[in-house]
């Protein structure tokens, strides 16, 4: 059976549960139980092996455990005479032989049974008198590697994953991100590494600070299989909530990784991976939670270390701390000389222009595009995660940009691009096709600017749309209707985004209209600056100060003059701005005679009620 039949399959055990457990409550008990039958099968053949080698290394008191892992052949072992065939031998003592059988697995096996909180499950079946049932349901799924590979297995897993994430969706995005969401952030990263994507035996590292259940990790590995199915993805995570990390640690054994590389806790206050660099990061980190829990070790980091550290350009405001997790990424960048990084982070809209000239978000803005780092923004549809309907952007980071891209960031106006779902999961109503996912990875490759063209009918109705590259003739309405241009894509120079916030001051004057001077100090003899008229402005980097100064500011107030010492750099990313598209508004002519029309018709519809 294909891997989607064999989720089906296995999750049909919650036909048991049903009464006992609520359906948010199914994935506690169906997924540790699916990763103990896959090990139990794995570990087979090898069984009696194990055992001897047990027996003869503990006879000569020598540490058994790299023994036993080579007797294993695997990077884990069971040294219980038991498995779950056995088990099923003697119900009456079903608890206590079930318990024994998990605590004999090797400690990284026993930590992520510890995480989902087995043993808790294993009371609470028994105690209800379902944990035979169950156990004997496991045990007659044939989950054997040479009837179920690694690959199959692992997309079976993600589909349980998957399951349980949408049963339980008031929280499942904290820990789960929509799969075509992955998709498209996947294509992004993988777009221009044509060695990576062709090399037979090439090897990539990829890392995910905020792994949830593994799903971006898992995505990226399949995306690499189908395209270089010779290459190896090495992963590597961190997270946060146990259960998350659980299934991560679960989905990575089942697949074959090494699942020493998820670690465990915050990774803004202990990072799981001090020192090591990564060839791709993923990351969906939590959308606008403070940081308040770990402010003190982060402060501490900032201050101690500066650019020795991971916050060295500046810190957000305590309210949200997801650009505290972009500049962690950017700590983790393999250096370009030795092949360096690409990364992908999912952010909502307040990373982009929250904060002025000077604050710490402005300032980190300000180290990615002067340091030329950000590749690409791409806006998503609204609506597309399960806990939350706000507008979210996907930034591409990179420190080997391609010559064309030098100096210059695009953006992309992806939010039109989706599908009503057939169901709605928690805030999640939107989905992005396949063929959506497609056209903005060839924007992103292509590099080039375009605009969405929508035809719409006589009756006002959308019949069609089409992207039209820069460059290519606009196309003709149909018969009766319109067409709308929007722009779509948008490829800016680097100085677009940067501004110089500058003070204008105006004099203080006495009741008499007279201004008023100082009497010491360096500003003796200057006009004394009245506060409560003190303005700024915000001047583009690429415009003279003085020239807009003369332009804005003079003909208005002529007695103002600019305090260059308070002059401060800020950037900000104004993305609805670069898509506006201005409409002229109705001829009032024209809303004059609808008014006049529905008047008309309201007042006939009063008088027919009258008569």
């Amino acid at each position: 059976m294909n891997h989607q039949a064999l989720a089906s399959f296995i999750w049909s055990v919650a036909d048991l549960l049903r009464g006992d457990y609520r359906q948010s409550e199914y994935g506690r008990v169906i997924l540790p139980f699916t990763v103990l039958r896959r090990l139990d099968c794995v570990l087979e053949g090898t069984k009696a092996a194990v055992l001897a080698e047990l027996q003869a290394k503990t006879n000569l008191g020598l540490n058994p455990e790299p023994f036993l892992l080579r007797a294993a052949k695997q990077g884990f072992y069971n040294t219980d005479p038991l498995d779950l065939a056995k088990l099923m031998g003697d119900q009456d003592n079903i608890r206590a032989n079930l318990i024994r059988y998990v605590e004999g697995f090797s400690p990284a096996v026993r930590d992520i049974f510890e995480q989902f909180e087995f043993h808790a499950q294993i009371d609470r079946l028994a105690k209800i008198g379902l944990l035979y049932q169950v156990t004997e349901k496991f045990a007659r799924i044939d989950l054997h590697p040479s009837k179920v590979d690694n690959t199959a297995m692992g997309l079976a897993f993600e589909e349980l994953i998957r399951k349980f994430a949408e049963i339980s969706n008031e929280t499942a995005g904290e820990h789960f991100t929509p799969r075509e969401v992955i998709r498209l952030m996947v294509n992004l990263l993988f777009f221009e590494d044509d060695e990576g994507l062709t090399k037979p035996g090439i090897v990539r590292t990829i890392y995910d600070p905020t792994a949830g259940t593994g799903g971006m990790l898992s995505i990226a590995g399949e995306y690499l299989a189908e395209h270089n199915p010779k290459g190896h993805l090495t992963m590597f995570g961190q997270e946060l909530n146990p259960e998350s990390y659980a299934i991560c640690k679960a989905d990575m054994l089942i697949k074959g990784q090494d699942i020493g590389n998820i670690a465990p806790g915050n990774t803004l206050s202990e990072d799981g991976h001090t020192g090591r660099r990564f060839d791709y990061m993923l990351s969906n980190p939590p959308f606008g939670v403070d940081w308040k829990k770990v402010e003190k070790q982060v402060r501490a980091e900032h201050e101690q270390k500066g650019y020795d550290g991971r916050f060295g350009p500046g810190l957000p405001r305590v309210s949200d701390g997801s650009l505290l997790f972009l500049m962690h990424l950017l700590s983790k960048m393999r250096p370009r000389e030795e092949g360096g990084c690409r990364f992908g982070i999912v952010l909502n809209g307040s990373p982009l222009f929250t904060g002025g000239a000077g604050s710490g978000e402005s300032e980190i803005r300000r180290y990615v595009i002067e340091n030329d780092l950000v590749e690409a923004i791409v806006a998503l549809p609204t609506d597309m995660f399960y806990n939350t309907g706000i507008s979210t952007y996907v930034w591409i980071l990179s420190n080997k940009k391609p010559e064309a891209r030098r100096g210059k960031l695009q953006l992309i106006d992806a939010s039109s691009f989706w599908r009503k779902m057939r169901k709605t999961l928690g805030s999640k109503r939107k989905e992005m096709s396949a063929d959506q996912i497609d056209t903005v990875t060839r924007l992103f490759g292509g590099f080039v600017e375009a605009r969405l063209v929508t035809f719409f009918d006589d009756a006002g109705k959308e019949v069609g749309r089409k992207v039209l590259l820069a460059g290519e003739a606009e196309p003709t309405a149909p018969e009766g209707g319109k067409v709308k241009l929007t722009p779509l894509s948008r490829i800016l120079h680097n100085s677009a985004f940067g501004y110089r916030a500058i003070t204008i001051e105006r004099p203080l004057r006495d009741e008499a209209g007279n201004v008023l001077l100082s009497q010491r100090g360096k500003a003796k003899g200057k006009p004394q600056t009245d506060s409560s008229l003190r303005d700024t402005e915000n001047v583009q980097l690429d415009e003279d100060v003085e020239t807009y100064f003369r332009r804005e500011v003079l003909p208005h107030v002529s007695d103002a003059w600019i305090d260059h010492e308070k002059t401060r750099i800020g950037y900000e990313i104004p993305f609805t701005r670069h898509f506006h598209v201005f409409e002229q508004p109705r001829p009032l002519a024209e809303i004059d005679a609808e008014l006049e029309a529905v008047t008309t018709r309201i007042k006939a519809m009063l008088e027919g009620l009258a008569a």
